[in-house]
């Protein structure tokens, strides 16, 4: 039995119902699917995806849930020549086997709303997106692999599908959501990563779509990506770019810096100037911090500081955070004047347990004060 998963009423104002639309699947229902445990992070797909239409005239209609399939585009789409598109990523848990939990949905809804004001796009409703995700999830929940490192990533995505080729914004717009299975973005095991400063490159300049999540922001990231690489790094560190010498991101994650050691532990990260992407994990590593009784500041940091306090003992961890790889430690970095350590180089004691709290939250093995795990059961009909 099928039915539509309410949204909101199908007007021109409101947000449209997600109805299922039947198809084939790759493997019969109810059969536990891969979990791409050999695949690199976004190669498998689940067997459906949700779309939504919208047009100036109508607002947003036609929402489907149906089997994954190619998008058919006019190559005048605008959003493949002009890079008006923009995105999210965020996860579902496996609770049990008939329910699921979605980690802070309203959070990306909102965040994907202040990405699409920024390229002039439609806003996707809070409740709209947050019906596609339940559906997606509800239809596809045995895709949603177990352990404690392994989710299901959901991709939202919204950009111009209008044809032309006029210098505006379109006015006809599709959003996508898809699903994969995922470990670790660093894989299974444990590490300290290496990363390396960018020196000739800069990720985003004030009055620029640096904290919007935009395509072009990542395909603008490549070309330093692949340099870090060449010189052994597992990602690139990225400085303002008007001074050159604040630190602001490693290339999709959040940093924090911690001086001190144990409870007394105190944590810097930089500040949400327009330039950095605002971090869902990043947001709740800090609330999560503060319930642990240790100090969170927001402030600007320099890279040379960042050298010197390694070197003296003040910085005793650096840790990125991001839906990929959760909380992630950092143990060397390659400046233009030589690499440093991070304290012993190894994964660090904070870091460590706040990856156990956020995990314990994500798992349903620790409360939930603020109401950030989203639960989605099976439908049982």
């Amino acid at each position: 039995m099928t039915r539509p998963v309410t949204a909101g009423a199908t007007t021109a104002t409101a947000p449209p119902d997600v109805v299922l639309r039947p198809g084939p699947v790759s493997v019969p229902a109810g059969r536990r699917r891969p979990a791409a445990d050999g695949a690199a992070f976004g190669e498998v797909f689940t067997d459906h995806m949700v779309t939504v239409r919208w047009t100036a005239a109508d607002g947003w209609h036609d929402a489907v849930l149906e089997p994954f399939a190619p998008l058919e585009l006019s190559p005048a789409t605008v959003g493949l020549h002009y890079g008006q598109s923009v995105f999210e990523g965020f996860k579902a848990y496996r609770r049990t086997a008939d329910r699921a939990a979605v980690f802070r949905p309203l959070a990306h809804a909102r965040r994907l709303a202040a990405s699409a004001r920024r390229l002039a796009l439609p806003e996707v409703p809070a409740p709209l997106f947050v019906a596609a995700t339940e559906a997606l999830v509800r239809q596809d929940m045995d895709w949603i692999p177990e352990g404690d490192d392994r989710s299901l990533y959901l991709r939202p995505v919204l950009f111009a599908s209008e044809a032309h080729l006029a210098l505006r914004p379109a006015r006809a717009c599709l959003f996508v959501l898809i699903a994969f299975p995922t470990g670790n973005f660093f894989g299974a095991d444990a590490r300290a990563v290496t990363v390396a400063v960018a020196e000739d490159h800069v990720r985003a300049a004030p009055g620029g779509t640096g904290a919007a999540k935009c395509g072009g922001n990542y395909a603008g990231a490549y070309r330093a990506q692949e340099e870090a690489a060449r010189r052994g790094a597992d990602q690139v560190v990225w400085l303002d770019a008007v001074e050159r010498r604040w630190v602001e991101e490693l290339g999709g994650m959040n940093l924090f810096f911690v001086y001190g050691e144990g409870d007394r532990a105190e944590l810097l990260t930089p500040p949400l100037t327009g330039t950095i992407l605002p971090g869902v994990t990043r947001d709740a590593l800090i609330v999560l911090a503060r319930d642990l009784g240790l100090r969170v500041t927001e402030a600007p940091v320099a890279l040379d500081r960042w050298r010197e306090d390694c070197a003296a003992g003040r910085i005793t961890e650096v840790f990125a955070c991001g839906t990929a790889a959760r909380v992630t430690s950092v143990g060397r970095v390659l400046g233009a004047d030589g690499p440093w350590t991070v304290g012993d180089g190894r994964p660090g004691p904070v870091a460590g347990r706040l990856s156990a709290a956020l995990a314990a939250v994500h798992r349903g093995e620790a409360a939930d004060p603020y109401g950030w795990c989203h639960p989605v059961d099976r439908d049982p009909c």
